[in-house]
């Protein structure tokens, strides 16, 4: 195999064609979701618009979730081509125990909630205040910077067209349908590009098993196989403190707010577990694969490239429709969501729960995304640790505080807790203290949200004792 070929040799005609077809198709299952909406006699416009009218049944729950969560898979398969075993470690289990943690614990606190978005459900628990504050917060945490790098990235790879004009092209397409039908289009489109995007990574992993069994692993670094790889303990945590942003992750709220029943979003978390672990170990070995076959590859592209030499033709095809179709699913969820909390919590309320504001705030979050993805110039972990562990720091702290806590929580503790997790994440990374100490910015910022919540449960625990007196 060659570690740098050009695309354009490799894929044939028919490949060609098998990914159009199914490109054909995503917009298909999108024209379906708008037309089974325009046949029903829906009451409520908007709440259909946002969450389906809360009739998300447990396959489609699976399915949505499952092809929404993995839209960074250049970022992922490069860890796993330079790091191996760690991937799986800092982009799988921590992020399963938070899963299984969401599904356990959190679903049924926010069971007795009839909110629309996240924002709307932390305004119903600690305030309006609040609701604004984590609003900005999420829609930091929205704005698909990752997806729209790792589009721009495919189609450079498969083009050859420079990153910028590819992050555009790539954007301009999803917004072409992300303005159809609501969420209704998006769990529809979703339901197709889940079975391509699963398959296609099993395929790969199971034809390099057949190929080249497991004696050729002998050739990587040990490294390649130990948990934390070349990273410090710390340094692994901090993956594992971002993993619990899912917790406060808006598009997890969204899927549960949206399904039939909150058990279905239980059983759905638990079984879309099973599924991510699944495509999980499939990716992490095609990529240490990819590294021990073409080991001089830019492992920007080595796992692609390798794929796109081993499978046969018509299957090449059929992969790269599978990698477009799991950052397509994403790109188009988080551009939707975020839109949509832009459109109801952040706008005035005469223009709330209106499907123009949201069009509106649609096209906003896709420009902004150009933007910033161009800004990171196209470094996707960058983008990770940076903005997750902003968003993290702010919410996880206060949002987790406030469902284990017997006393609610003011809306003036929130602010004051969220802001300072918030600043002091940026104050650590902007000083240099994170390279001089060692030590990654979500600590300090996840301590400085709790300091101001240890403080108000202590004084409330004064004033009851004195009240008590």
């Amino acid at each position: 195999m060659l570690s740098n070929p050009t695309i354009s040799n490799i894929l044939s005609t028919l490949d060609y064609v098998v990914f159009a077809l199914i490109m054909v198709m995503t917009i298909a299952f999108v024209l379906w979701g708008n037309y089974r909406k325009n046949k029903q006699d829906i009451k409520d416009k908007f709440l259909d618009h946002m969450l389906m009218g809360r009739q998300l049944t447990l396959p489609m729950f699976i399915a949505t979730l499952v092809a929404t969560w993995y839209g960074g898979i250049f970022g992922v398969s490069q860890i796993a081509f330079d790091n191996g075993i760690f991937n799986f470690v800092s982009q799988g289990i921590f992020w399963y125990l938070t899963y299984i943690i969401f599904a356990l614990f959190i679903v049924s606190k926010i069971s007795r909630f009839k909110a629309l978005t996240l924002p709307d459900l932390i305004g119903q628990m600690f305030g309006p205040k609040s609701e604004k504050l984590s609003a900005i917060f999420n829609i930091l945490n929205l704005v698909p910077i990752v997806y729209t790098i790792s589009l721009g990235l495919l189609l450079k790879m498969i083009f050859g067209i420079s990153l910028p004009i590819g992050i555009i092209l790539g954007v301009s397409f999803v917004l072409c349908y992300s303005f159809i039908g609501g969420f209704r289009s998006v769990v529809y489109s979703d339901i197709f590009q889940f079975f391509i995007m699963v398959s296609s990574v099993i395929v790969v992993y199971l034809l390099s098993y057949f190929t080249y069994g497991t004696a050729i692993f002998d050739t990587l670094p040990a490294s390649y196989f130990e948990p934390m790889g070349t990273f410090t303990f710390l340094e692994t945590l901090s993956w594992g403190l971002i993993a619990l942003s899912t917790l406060v992750d808006p598009n997890f709220y969204q899927r549960c707010f949206a399904a039939k029943d909150f058990k279905i979003a239980k059983k759905g978390i638990l079984i879309s577990t099973i599924v991510w672990i699944i495509f999980d170990l499939c990716l992490t070995f095609g990529a240490i694969y990819a590294r021990a076959v073409i080991p001089e590859a830019n492992s920007e592209f080595g796992y692609f490239l390798y794929a796109l030499q081993l499978l046969p033709e018509g299957l090449r095809g059929f992969f790269l429709a599978g990698i477009c179709a799991t950052i397509l699913s994403t790109l188009d969820s988080y551009i939707f969501l975020a839109g949509s909390t832009i459109s109801y919590d952040l706008v005035p309320k005469k223009f709330k729960a209106s499907i123009k504001a949201q069009s509106l705030g649609i096209l906003s979050v896709a420009i902004f995304a150009i933007i910033l993805s161009l800004i990171f110039d196209g470094n996707i972990k960058k983008v990770w640790k940076t903005l997750g562990s902003i968003s993290s720091s702010a919410l996880l702290i206060p949002v987790v505080f406030g469902y284990i806590s017997k006393r609610k929580i003011s809306d003036n503790v929130f602010l004051v807790a969220a802001s300072s997790g918030a600043i002091a994440t940026i104050l650590w990374r902007l000083s240099g203290f994170k390279e001089y100490y060692q030590l990654d910015e979500i600590y300090i910022g996840m301590l400085s949200s709790f300091i101001p919540l240890l403080f108000n449960h202590i004084r409330n625990r004064f004033i009851k004792i004195d009240n008590e007196i």
